[in-house]
């Protein structure tokens, strides 16, 4: 890396703006590599090049239902990324997005090829199915000039990394067994996130979850007491690590439970790896998250460490699909 690469300073847009697109602005407020410039939710945008106002931006979509409402910087707009992306220079992006139905963020990777913008996409990708599909778009994002990380979350991602690094103590992965507790104090700060947890419930598909109102979300957390039980996920865990070489996809599990009345982790998060050492002889390396860490605090900062790192790739001219397997997070300072 040379010293220019090191001053250059990142302009950054979020997409969407519910509570992990929040949290993404609230984390990069006192970052100085990073510059929040840009943000989009469904009806609207906004673009400000010396910087958004974090408190601004929240009123605005709190009591009037969209950022694109904010005076002067704002605007409504039914396709408010493609407004957003074709208009304004922004090096990098952090797609803050549900990804439902399981085919959303493919579309909107599609409009960043379409309107020919070029930098780094970062995103925080659950399932394994939706992966596949943005890794099948690989020659064509390279094409684009544009550097995209995918799996760039707390899992997949942060755990997932650091299973890579503890694998390296093996000569053969036995197991990678994920589980994670995340604490939400009030779920409606998180609708789009536990739609995408209730999708992973037996019985429960992704275009089901999708089509919950409101109201049926919070009758299956009153049956549960706000607790959400989730197994043998399809978390895309298994695939990052399957490329990287360390296992085949059926030796990874990922599980977890998510309490959506307390801002208390229900259970730790951890990452634990099997396997062999060169030795002959069989252990566990296991990798434990802060409990005091919050999703929000796991996955945001995680994500703005790979588009740094991506950013870097991108200056240099590498183009294309990673994921967080294959890269090094860069910390933002």
């Amino acid at each position: 890396m040379n010293s220019t690469e090191q001053t250059q300073s990142i302009n950054v847009g979020i997409l969407g703006f519910g509570g992990l697109g929040q949290a993404a602005a609230q984390l990069l407020q006192p970052k100085q590599e990073m510059q929040w410039v840009a943000v989009a939710d469904q009806t609207g945008y906004a673009y400000q090049a010396q910087g958004l106002n974090l408190q601004s931006c929240r009123n605005s979509y709190r009591h009037q239902g969209s950022v694109g409402h904010l005076e002067e910087i704002g605007t409504l707009s039914q396709t408010s990324i493609r407004d957003l992306i074709q208009q304004y220079p922004v090096d990098g992006y952090f797609l803050a997005l549900p990804n439902l139905p399981n085919t959303f963020m493919a579309s909107v990777v599609r409009e960043f090829i379409n309107v020919g913008w070029q930098g780094v996409l970062v995103d925080a990708l659950k399932r394994t199915s939706a992966m596949e599909e943005l890794l099948g778009m690989k020659q064509e994002l390279a094409a684009a000039g544009i550097t995209y990380l995918t799996g760039c979350g707390a899992t997949p991602g942060l755990l997932t990394a650091a299973a890579t690094v503890a694998a390296q103590s093996y000569a053969e992965i036995h197991e990678v067994n994920i589980t994670f507790g995340v604490g939400i104090a009030n779920w409606e700060a998180y609708r789009a996130t536990i739609r995408e947890d209730i999708a992973h419930l037996p019985g429960y598909t992704v275009e089901q979850a999708k089509a919950m109102s409101d109201d049926e979300v919070a009758a299956l957390l009153a049956e549960t007491d706000g607790i959400l039980k989730l197994e043998n996920m399809e978390h895309a865990d298994d695939l990052m690590l399957e490329l990287a070489g360390l296992c085949p996809r059926d030796r990874v599990s990922v599980g977890g439970v998510v309490d959506t009345r307390h801002a208390e982790k229900p259970i730790s998060t951890n990452v634990q790896v099997t396997g062999r050492t060169f030795e002959g002889k069989i252990s566990t390396h296991t990798f434990t998250l802060g409990n005091e860490t919050s999703m929000a605090a796991n996955v945001c900062g995680t994500a703005f460490g790979y588009l740094k790192a991506g950013t870097q790739f991108h200056r240099r001219g590498w183009y294309g699909v990673m994921t967080a397997t294959e890269v090094m997070p860069q910390f933002v300072k």
